[in-house]
């Protein structure tokens, strides 16, 4: 089979125009980027705003592993699939970073032929989103540190700044520097920090923003800093706020693209899940409520993360409330998790799949208690058999779980007729009862261990002195009502990114904690996690060229 990006590059089109005509979205509503990508105008959500929502899919996934899941490729099949079987749906998805494009994951525009195109834009530039975001962060660095500079009359501590500066690229160095060397006009000497552009802060403000005046109003809680006296500092008290809105002005607008095959796709915004709320837009997705029948959507990672943060974060302060879950798996995952090495995959193994099984099954018990139904699909691979598929099947319909095969990959919208007939199956047969894991009025420790002990299966929580003494400030400034924002590996359900299946018998051990006011969550560090990634021993930009012509290759 052909690679991805080859599939991509010779797909048809449709001028991006028509594809938002069959939303009932005319031109003037576009902002267009060329033929092929569009920004929604702010016009458009004012006329669609009184419209009655459509049904909200969610796409999640066990714990990643080496073997590969395929949750967007899944996301991005199931959207296909219903327009085969000519429903109304749309597609919300995040954007992707270009630290891992050129890193080791890739890009983030499914696989096969179920994917989003212009495949290459999309995983580089595309419409200039995340550019702005790091403007708007670093601006306000800039800011920042002049006002020190030029005589510090908010009596900023430099020892006690908060505010890093970003870049959309995997760069360990950068984690920790030190700015200011030189002579006494290039600033004060201070330890400084970098977090990759998807941690940002303002990238998750982007993406929890209603409006331009719910952005402004988030971007003036930011804390930059502490003064003297172990006071918050924030942008609106550095003047910032104008400027940084005005460099996310068109950053704010939901983009619009297609799959293959297409379908509609709303992509906008990327923060990461393993160190940030891994979900696309509320803009998007409330736009793409109101634009189809169904609304199929995913959240970064494993469900422990993506989905506990979209269920957790978003829908309570969105106030959405999904219809149904669609939990990936792969057979080669599931018999990873049970011990068989990676070479070792492509034969049947009923026993590692039963032993790695729990990591999937455990995933299904934290959806359920959410309150909302699970459809479990499994991305097929020629090596997989049908007495692992049966084994699977049985063991998710004993949870109460509908289950269906997807062959999206290769297949396209055609191979994920099963799957989104199960999904349509369930919503009109199963009522969501859509909750919170926790109330708003829980202590930030109470709320901390139920992610613990109910999402992750944790025996309690360690804190270190620097994340106690930071939960007990941020609870004193008044923040102890907002969600909790995990940073965790994203590989095991602990924090142990070695601890496969379903561990049992360990704590989660918070090394730090600090608060996002304007996003609206409180950030608990945990393990190792690291909010600058750093680039692997071959990273795949070795692989990644350009041709005389523009033709991009090694991009995947």
């Amino acid at each position: 089979m052909k690679s991805d990006i080859e599939i991509a590059q010779e797909a048809r089109m449709l001028p991006i125009k028509e594809v938002a005509k069959s939303y009932g979205i005319g031109e003037d509503d576009l902002e267009l980027y060329g033929k092929y990508k569009a920004k929604l105008t702010d016009d458009l959500w004012e006329q669609v705003k009184d419209r009655p929502d459509g049904k909200l899919v969610l796409v999640t996934a066990i714990n990643p592993t080496p073997a590969g899941e395929g949750k967007t490729t899944t996301t991005v099949g199931l959207g296909e699939a219903f327009g085969v079987m000519k429903k109304s749906a749309i597609i919300a998805l995040r954007e992707p970073s270009l630290g891992p494009c050129f890193g080791i994951k890739g890009g983030a525009a499914g696989g096969g032929y179920a994917q989003v195109v212009p495949m290459e834009d999309l995983n580089l530039h595309f419409t200039g989103d995340f550019h702005a975001i790091t403007s708007a962060n670093n601006l306000l660095a800039a800011l920042l540190d002049n006002h020190i500079q030029q005589g510090n009359a908010l009596g900023i501590d430099p020892r006690q700044v908060q505010w890093k500066r970003c870049e959309d690229m995997n760069d360990r160095a950068l984690r920790n520097v030190v700015i200011g060397l030189g002579a006494k006009a290039d600033g004060m000497v201070r330890e400084d920090h970098f977090v990759i552009t998807v941690a940002s802060e303002i990238m998750a403000i982007l993406c929890l923003a209603a409006d331009m005046k719910d952005l402004k109003e988030r971007l003036g809680r930011i804390i930059v800093a502490y003064n003297f006296a172990g006071e918050p500092v924030t942008a609106a008290d550095l003047r910032a706020v104008g400027s940084m809105a005005a460099l996310l002005k068109d950053a704010l607008k939901p983009n619009l693209i297609q799959t293959l095959e297409h379908t509609g796709v709303l992509v906008h915004g990327g923060p990461f899940a393993n160190i940030a709320h891994g979900c696309n837009s509320v803009r998007a997705t409330r736009t793409a409520l109101k634009l189809a029948d169904i609304v199929v959507t995913e959240a970064g990672f494993g469900a422990d993360l993506g989905a506990e943060k979209f269920l957790d974060i978003k829908c309570r302060m969105a106030g959405l409330k999904p219809d149904a879950v669609v939990l990936v798996a792969t057979v080669r995952a599931l018999k990873y998790n049970g011990g068989v090495p990676k070479d070792q995959l492509s034969t049947e193994n009923l026993d590692a799949l039963k032993r790695g099984i729990v990591n999937l099954e455990k995933h299904i018990e934290n959806i359920q208690k959410f309150g909302v139904p699970v459809v479990v699909t499994l991305n097929s691979f020629t090596s997989d058999t049908e007495a692992e598929y049966e084994y699977i099947k049985h063991f998710c319909e004993q949870r109460g779980c509908e289950f269906a095969l997807s062959e999206v990959w290769a297949k396209g919208g055609e191979g994920g007729i099963a799957l989104a007939g199960k999904v349509l199956e369930t919503l009109e047969k199963k009522q969501s009862n859509f909750k919170v894991l926790y109330p708003d009025e829980m202590s930030l420790k109470e709320k901390i261990g139920t992610i613990a002990a109910e999402v992750y299966g944790a025996d309690g929580v360690t804190y270190a002195p620097a994340a106690e003494k930071a939960l007990k400030r941020i609870t004193e400034m008044g923040y102890g009502n907002l969600p909790v924002c995990m940073a965790k590996t994203q590989y095991s359900l602990s924090d142990d990114q070695t601890k496969l299946g379903r561990p049992t018998g360990f704590k989660i051990n918070v090394r730090d904690a600090y608060v996002s006011a304007g996003a609206g969550f409180v950030v608990a560090l945990t393990g190792s996690i690291m909010t600058m990634p750093g680039l692997p021993k071959k990273p795949a930009a070795e692989g990644i060229d350009v041709d005389e012509s523009g033709k991009i290759t090694g991009l995947f």
